[in-house]
This record gives structure tokens, C-alpha cells and sequence, in this order.
């Protein structure tokens, strides 16, 4: 470093040092603490830009959030939801891209912002509807000068990922992971697009927030989220008024508003950039002052001036209505982000519920008193939650889970819990810390919670040396204070039709113009520019990792770790679901049983001493059982589980109460939207026998003696597996580690391969609709030729992918969501199978309005067989995969994931590496031909769940024959 760091004495207190970095003459002056393990470097511009840094040089690649103090909360109270669609809007460009001839855009620009103006107030649903024809009419010729899209084409451009935003109430953040030679072409891009934004596309991406909006009206988990807030905060906009917004203002909204909050909130002095990666921090601090640096602070940024919220002296009790299971949510408030109280609420929360060992994990859970429970802090910058909830077992009443989560909270009241639970906590989270700290995202995300909530980095450093420090005494007086019967939020979700929804039928949208194939000169400019050449780095399977022997001849994938302490061991069995629909149920039921020498309880209360977890996971075709944590603790970790594989004891009640839980979870299931369609989409591929269905009965669960699940436990160990091993331990102690410690025969069991699920080649169209209540469909489109595994097309089938489906940039998201609002998000793209016994499959999936579904249909027919043919679209896609690969680097545990996913498929080296080799070439003929011979005019099951009575049956009769499923169809149950 050729800085010198002085040390402020005026921050002595803070344990801060303050540095300078020196370049073009200029110093630019940053704050550091001292032992972050971050190093992290925070900078204040002339104008009041926050810039957090953080190196991590593992990929030549960097996570960039740009941060704006400013969110839901902010909104003015007659146009909420303001926030969140402003985010959407800043991906439509500026003065200088998204345009072709900004000068002869801007009148129609304005136009349509004075008739949204005359929309938002005219009450008249005839002139309503005249207005609204104007603003389609004057939106469609405003498209013509239009490029959609070209905020993404920009990102394709310089190869980058996750481009993306969010919105909370005390937030809006932009997200980019950028490799590290486009650094300039970003900046200059965001500075643009922070500076310049110009409001265009405004009435489709309309329709995209509403879509977004019918989603959440189908979310229960989201409607009791603000339940929570509105009863705990009644004179704070966290509680008065919701992110998304209001059904009503969204459809009446102020593009003048949106202007006028724009201008006021989005300025340097309340903006951050958060970077974590590959960089020379002193010369990013120089290029992002040479694009930044100018902008013009608000020296009168407004400050909500809001009542505190007084001390509840009863519970508010509300009641959501909706279709998924019933649940109970218990809540209280607390001081803020950044407060102290909220890092003792931290430790009160772990104390309660860590998923191992917390008062409500071994209270509540391990001894089945619900089907579920669990708490966790919410934080916010104004306030925090605790947050706890819980699912009744059948026969049991919400009210009864709420008396055993407050038994809970007596017991944390009265001090009921063993004091080595905080070293233990403080362990767990170092362990936390650790992970974090592998990833660009988290460690740049820690950046965005500090400015956000307003923190000072030192705080953030020191926050665990604090946080060890807690007593029992004081965690004790902490929780008599906050946490009572009386202050708290109870929240009853209960099944029925919620009231508050509203139906709203789809507008009279004209698509607009795409011009698909028009560059504006800033697009041109940052194509054409020179960057420092990039060399990919692909995997070579013999030397990026080791293939061991254990004892008995088991092969060990080992991957050193040489970053930290963490360690991930795992045996790997290529058996499943598929080849015992009892392997699963045994599993779940070791995590309730003990040893002859343990009980279960005690055995997760070890585990989370040591910081360490344990799971089993059986999927469909291989089991995965896998042991994590600090490796200073493998060793210990390793003999316990391994205890429990061998020694686990039968509890007949135990098993009495966990099928009656599973009967219970399978109900439950049904009432959920998600959950229907995953298993109607299972059904579209599968037909009715299927993996999904590959269930015990309710009269086999009954009937099962529990013993017989016990002898699977203790055999497992017994067939052939692998065992993967990413960590600091070097060979020759990993394989002393495991002969010592690993139980097997001397002779392990052949396993015999499992092929009785066949996916179901789509012969003839079909249409399966299954029954669910809402206000949008769910809908995918599935297309089974049987076309088997070949490697010389996957780089072709790549960039097609990358064209026709693969992001923002892509021709489905284009049509479906830019051009006509038919969605919020839509996706469709032939999936390479993941081993070699099955076939690739094209899908499409959308989430879109009742009345939307044959629009949606019929866009996509259209597009799949005539795929709009686009050269400069096609240049994106290709520069941009190109750019990713050169960039990208399968590092860690991925290393060995890698080879076993080139092993299934008989590959013996990096796919990667043909795919970069290939694509070079490859023009848009290339991938015009593809989609003439595996794309076009292929026959589908349509899989749609929804609401018949709010569907078009006749127009959808036209596109195939109707089968309707039930839900025990497709549930299997």
C-alpha cells in the first residue's frame, strides 16, 4: 500500500483510522477499522457519495450494489408502491440509450405524462377508458423511437450477471456483478442512468407491477408479514402503507410524482456504492469520482418527521384470511438496525430458535408439540421485529400454539435456558461470519445494511466482541423488559377468501415496437471499447482436485480449503427415493431419535456447540449426507454422527406423532400454490406414476413398524458411496479421519439401479388444468421428443438459451413483459438432461393474469415457431456468454460438484471449454437452424393451475384438449 494511514485522534473512540489514496493529483480520503476482516475502505466524495471497498481477488469478477436511503416508507401516501415501481423504471434508460432520437421522443414522453395526470383523477370509468386508449395510442408512437431494453444489452455487453433491484421500506438497491476489466464501462453506464433516467415504456411495465402485485395477493407468508407490521407500527409507514403498494394507487399512477421523487431522493449525499472483488481500490475511487463526482447533492433532503410509536399495552390481534394452511405469528418491536438492543435481540432470537438446539428446537419441535415452529429478528432501520410462528398438527388450535411459543418466552423471561448457550451462539455466529466473508455478494450486502440503517462500519466490526460479552443476567433483564404477553402483535392466518382483494381486468394494450436490431451510439461506444483482455480458466479435472482412496476401496473427491476453517464432508450415495419410498420418511425420523447413551436433545445441543451440522438428505436418485462446519471440530462431529447412523434407537410414539405430522404436511401442501404447481408440472412430465407420487400411503405410513425404518438408518453406511471433502485437513489426516471414524463392513453393498419413473414423450397437445383460486394462473408449456443427451450441441443449445430465454435481454422477456405487460416474469428453454438416461425437454413458464392466460399462449406459440430473428440481439447474446466465461471460475466445493455433474453425463472434462471454443463462430443462421430442427412446431402439454370459473374454456378448447386433474391427481395422495 503506498498510502500512509494516520491515525485521527479525534477517532480514537471510534477505533477508526483515517487514510489517503494519491492519484492525478488528488487525495481522496477514506476511513478503515482496525481487525476488520473485510479491510474494508469507506469514502466520502466532495458530494457526499458514500463508496464502501472490500478486495477478494478468488474471481476476476466484482458484486457492485448501488444503494439509495430511500424505500417504501418514503412513499407519498396518495401514490404508494411509488418506491418499488420507481426501481422498475430505472431500467429504461436515458437521454443517451433506450432511445434512437430522444428530441422527437420527449413530446409524446410528456404527452403521456399530462394524460396519466388527467387518468389518476378522472373518476369516470368511460372517460377512463378513453383516457387510457390515448395513452396506448401515444405510448405505441412513442415506442417507435424506443430500444427496450437496452439498460440489459448494455450489462450483456460488459458481461455481467445478476442484473437486478430491490425495494424495501427503508431501501432501493441496484445490483451488478461486473468482471473486473469493465469497471469504467460500468461506471459510466450507472452514472448515466443514476443521473439522466428517462421515464419511458411507463403503461406496459405498469401491468408488469401489477402482475407482481396479483403474486403477492396469493402469498399468504407476505400478507401476514404486513398484518405484523400494520399492528405494530399504526403511525409509521411500515405499518400505514404496505411496498407494493395499494391495488388502487397502482392503477393510478404519477409519472409527474415519480419525477418529482426522483429528483429529491436520488443524489449522491444519499446514495452508497458497495463493492466487493477484484480492484485496485485506488483507482476505483478515481473512476467512480470521474463519473460521480459531479452530480449535485440535496442539501434539504426531507426527514420523516414521524411520531414514536407508543409502548403496546395489550396484544393486537388481526386475522388473515387466505388459501394456504393456517399458522399463528406472534411479534414485538424493538429499537432499530443499528442499536445496541438489536444485537442483544440477536442472541435473544438464537436463544430461542437456531434450527439445533434453541429453547423452541428443543422444546417445541424435537418434542412434536406442533408441526412447526420458529422465530427470527427483522431488521429495519427505524425498528426491528421478533418475529415467532408456528403450524398446528392436526386437531390442535392456533390458540394452542400460541400458548406453547409464550411458554417459550417465559422461559427465556425466567432465565430457563443453560448459560453455555451464549458461547455457543457467539461460536455459531463467527461460523456465519466466516461464510459470509466466501462471497462477494454477502460481504458487499454487509455494505448496503450499514448505510442503509444507518451504522457506523466500526460498530459493525466490533458488534460479535460485544455480543460475546452479554450475560445471562442481561439477556435475562433484556427479554422481561421487550417481551410480554401484552406488547406483542398476534397475527391468526386462517383459510377463506381474503376481502380485500380486488379483480381487475386486463387493458386494452397495443404491443409496443421492439426495434430490436437499433443500437444507440452509447451502446456502440461501449462495445467498441477497449478493455484489458481476459483469459477464461476452465477446470482440469485431473489436477483441480484428488481422487483418494478410503478403507473398503471408497473413492474420496478431496478440494483443499485454504481460505478459513470451514469444511464440508459428504457421502454420497447413488441411491434414492426412487429405489426406497421409505428412505426418506427413516431419515426424517433419526433427527427425533437419540443413542443408548444420548438423547436426541442432547445430541443437537452438541452439534451446536461444536458449530457443526448434520442433515440427510434423500433426493430422488441419491442420498447426501452431509456434515459442515468448523474443521477444527470435524473429528468430534464426525464420531457423533456416526454414533447416531449406527446406534439410533426406535420411539414407537415418537413415530406414532411423526406420521400423524407428515399426514398433516401432506394436507397442507395441497392449500398451497407453489406446491400444486411444482406437482402438476411433475405430472405434465411424468404422467401419474412419477417420483413426485413415489409415496408411502397414508395406510403404509400407518401401518409401517418403525424398526424397519431404524434398519435402514443403520445400513445405510453398508452401500457403495463416495465421500466429497472440501477443507483446510490435507490428505493424509482427512483419510486417518475417516478409517477411523467412518462405520462400514468390509465389504460394501452393490446398489442396484432404479429405472421405473419414465418421462412421458409429448406425442399429441394436451391441456391439464388443476383447480386453485386466484387471481393469476401459473402456467408452463412442456415438449418431450426424446431427443438423448449429445454434446456437440449443448454450445449451440447455450447460446440459444442465451437468446431466445435467457434473461431480461432475451426474446420471451422482451414480448411477454416489455411489449405487452403480460407478465412479471416468463421464461421458456430446452433443459440439458442431468444424466444420460434422459432426454433434453423444452419448457416455458409464466405467471400472469386470469383473463391474460390465451394472450400469453398464443405470444408464446408464436415466438417459439417463428423466433424473431434479431442480429444485433444475437451479437448481445453471443458477446455477452463469451464475456461470462471468460470471467467466470468454478472455485471451492463447486470443484468437485463440477466433476461429478461431468460424470453423469459421461463427460470427462470442463463443458465449459467447447462451449467457449465453439461459440466463437457460431452466427445467428446457427442458431436460426437449431430452432428449426429441435425448436419448432413441437406438440405440448399445457399444465394451468387455476380458476376455471375465471377462464376462457372455449378459446382454450381450441388449443387442445381439456383433462382436468384433481388435486389428489396430481399429490398422489
Amino acid at each position: 500500500m503506498k498510502k500512509s494511514i494516520k491515525l485521527f485522534c479525534l477517532l480514537v473512540a471510534l477505533l477508526c483510522f483515517t487514510g489517503y489514496s494519491s492519484a492525478n493529483q488528488k487525495d481522496y480520503r477514506y476511513v478503515t477499522v482496525p481487525n476488520d476482516p473485510m479491510n474494508a475502505r469507506i469514502y466520502t466524495l466532495d458530494n457526499g457519495l458514500k463508496v464502501y471497498m472490500t478486495v477478494f481477488k478468488e474471481t476476476p469478477r466484482i458484486q457492485t450494489f448501488i444503494a439509495v436511503r430511500v424505500g417504501g416508507k418514503n412513499d407519498p401516501a396518495e401514490t404508494t408502491g411509488l418506491a418499488h415501481y420507481f426501481e422498475h423504471l430505472m431500467f429504461k434508460g436515458t437521454e443517451k440509450f433506450g432511445t434512437q432520437n430522444y428530441a422527437a421522443e420527449k413530446p409524446l414522453l410528456d404527452a403521456i405524462e399530462q394524460q396519466f395526470e388527467v387518468y389518476r383523477k378522472t373518476k369516470d370509468e368511460a372517460q377512463r377508458k378513453a383516457i387510457y386508449h390515448t395513452i396506448d395510442s401515444l405510448s405505441y408512437e412513442a415506442s417507435k423511437y424506443a430500444i427496450p431494453n437496452e439498460y440489459d444489452k448494455l450489462m450483456a455487453a460488459i458481461g455481467a450477471n445478476g442484473t437486478n433491484a430491490y425495494t424495501g421500506f427503508d431501501m432501493t438497491v441496484y445490483t451488478e456483478d461486473i468482471p473486473s476489466n469493465q469497471i469504467e464501462n460500468w461506471a459510466k453506464i450507472q452514472a448515466d442512468r443514476f443521473e439522466n433516467n428517462v421515464i419511458r415504456g411507463f403503461h406496459t411495465e405498469l401491468e408488469t407491477v401489477y402482475e407482481e402485485k396479483n403474486m403477492s395477493l396469493t402469498r399468504d407468508p407476505r400478507k401476514v408479514y404486513e398484518a405484523v407490521l400494520a399492528s405494530l407500527f399504526p403511525h409509521h409507514p411500515y405499518g400505514t402503507q404496505t411496498v407494493l403498494g395499494t391495488q388502487e394507487d397502482l392503477k393510478n399512477p404519477s409519472i409527474t410524482n415519480i419525477k418529482n421523487y426522483k429528483k429529491t431522493w436520488y443524489v449522491p449525499n444519499n446514495i452508497a456504492i458497495c463493492l466487493s472483488g477484484d480492484f485496485d481500490p485506488d483507482k476505483m475511487i478515481v473512476t467512480i469520482d470521474k463519473y460521480f463526482g459531479h452530480m449535485k447533492p440535496n442539501m434539504n433532503l426531507p426527514k420523516l418527521n414521524l411520531a414514536k410509536e407508543e409502548a403496546l399495552t395489550a396484544p393486537v390481534v388481526k386475522e388473515i384470511l387466505g388459501p394456504d394452511a393456517e399458522n399463528i405469528t406472534l411479534a414485538w418491536r424493538f429499537p432499530g438496525a443499528a442499536s445496541k438492543e438489536y444485537e442483544t435481540l440477536q442472541i435473544v432470537s438464537q436463544i430461542l430458535y437456531n434450527d439445533k438446539a434453541g429453547l423452541i428446537d428443543l422444546n417445541i419441535n424435537q418434542q412434536q408439540k406442533a408441526l412447526s415452529a420458529y422465530c427470527y429478528p427483522l431488521d429495519m432501520a427505524d425498528y426491528s421485529v421478533l418475529l415467532m410462528q408456528g403450524r398446528p398438527k392436526q386437531g390442535q388450535t392456533l390458540d394452542e400454539v400460541k400458548g406453547l411459543l409464550l411458554e417459550e418466552i417465559k422461559k427465556l423471561r425466567a432465565g430457563d435456558f443453560d448459560e453455555k448457550m451464549l458461547e455457543a451462539n457467539i461460536n455459531n455466529f463467527k461460523l456465519g461470519l466466516m461464510q459470509q466473508l466466501e462471497k462477494n455478494e454477502s460481504r458487499a450486502q454487509m455494505f448496503v445494511n450499514s448505510f442503509i440503517n444507518g451504522s457506523n462500519w466500526a460498530d459493525e466490526v466490533t458488534a460479535l466482541e460485544r455480543m460475546s460479552k452479554l450475560t445471562k443476567s442481561e439477556i435475562v433483564a433484556f427479554a422481561n423488559k421487550y417481551l410480554n404477553e401484552n406488547n406483542c402483535a398476534v397475527i391468526y392466518k386462517k383459510r377463506g377468501q381474503d376481502p380485500n382483494e380486488k379483480k381487475m381486468s386486463k387493458p386494452a394494450i397495443t404491443p409496443i415496437v421492439m426495434n430490436r436490431d437499433a443500437v444507440s451510439p452509447f451502446l456502440k461506444e461501449i462495445q467498441e471499447s477497449k478493455v484489458e483482455p481476459m483469459s477464461p480458466v476452465f477446470l482440469n479435472f485431473t489436477t483441480d482436485l484428488k481422487q483418494l482412496k478410503a478403507k473398503t476401496g471408497i473413492p474420496v473427491l478431496y478440494k483443499q480449503n485454504t481460505s478459513n476453517d470451514l469444511f464440508q464432508l459428504l457421502y454420497l450415495f447413488d441411491m434414492g427415493n426412487n429405489n426406497d419410498k421409505a428412505l426418506g420418511i427413516a431419515f426424517q425420523y433419526m433427527s427425533y431419535l437419540g443413542t443408548p447413551d444420548m438423547t436426541a436433545e442432547q445430541i443437537k445441543s452438541e452439534f451446536y456447540r461444536l458449530a457443526c451440522t448434520f442433515r440427510v438428505m434423500p433426493g430422488n436418485e441419491r442420498t447426501y449426507v452431509v456434515l459442515s462446519g468448523l474443521n477444527e471440530n470435524l473429528p468430534e462431529a464426525m464420531a457423533l454422527f456416526e454414533k447416531l447412523m449406527a446406534n439410533a434407537q426406535v420411539n414407537k410414539d415418537t413415530y406414532k406423532n411423526l406420521s400423524a405430522d407428515i399426514i398433516k404436511a401432506r394436507k397442507d401442501a395441497k392449500l398451497n400454490q407453489a406446491q400444486n404447481f411444482n406437482r402438476l408440472v411433475n405430472y405434465g412430465i411424468w404422467g401419474a406414476k412419477s417420483p413426485a407420487t413415489n409415496l408411502l400411503s397414508e395406510a403404509e405410513l400407518l401401518a409401517m413398524d418403525p424398526q424397519e425404518l431404524i434398519n435402514r438408518i443403520h445400513q445405510q453406511n453398508s452401500y457403495e458411496h463416495r465421500i466429497l471433502y472440501y477443507g483446510p485437513s490435507g490428505e493424509k489426516e482427512l483419510l486417518a479421519t475417516i478409517n477411523k471414524l467412518h462405520n462400514t463392513p468390509r465389504k460394501l453393498t452393490k446398489i442396484v439401479p432404479n429405472d421405473q419413473f419414465k418421462m412421458e414423450l409429448t406425442n399429441q397437445t394436451k391441456v391439464f388444468i388443476a383447480p386453485y383460486e386466484a387471481k393469476q394462473i401459473y402456467m408452463s408449456q412442456i415438449s418431450n421428443r426424446g431427443e438423448k443427451f449429445d454434446p456437440s450441441m449443448e454450445p449451440v443449445l447455450n447460446l440459444y438459451n442465451e437468446y431466445f430465454g435467457g434473461g431480461m435481454n432475451s426474446i420471451v422477456f422482451q414480448e411477454m413483459r416489455e411489449s405487452r405487460g403480460l407478465a412479471y416474469s416468463a421464461n421458456a428453454r430446452i433443459i440439458q438432461p442431468s444424466y444420460l438416461k434422459y432426454p433434453y425437454m423444452f419448457r416455458t413458464q409464466i405467471a400472469t393474469q386470469n383473463d391474460k392466460m390465451i394472450d400469453a399462449i398464443k405470444v408464446f406459440n408464436d415466438i417459439i415457431n417463428e423466433m424473431p430473428e434479431s442480429e444485433a440481439a444475437f451479437k448481445l447474446a453471443k458477446d455477452g456468454l463469451i464475456a461470462r466465461l471468460r470471467t467466470e471460475r468454478i472455485i471451492k466445493d463447486e470443484v468437485l460438484w463440477s466433476f461429478i455433474a461431468a460424470q453423469d453425463l459421461g463427460m470427462k472434462e470442463d463443458s465449459r471449454i467447447k462451449l467457449y471454443n465453439d461459440v466463437q463462430t457460431m452466427t445467428l443462421k446457427d442458431i436460426v437452424n437449431f430452432q428449426n430442427k429441435w425448436i419448432k412446431n413441437r406438440t405440448y402439454t399445457y399444465c394451468i393451475l387455476g380458476d376455471e370459473k375465471e377462464l376462457d374454456l372455449e378459446k382454450l378448447k381450441e388449443v387442445g384438449p381439456i383433462i382436468r386433474l384433481t388435486p389428489e391427481d396430481i399429490f398422489g395422495y
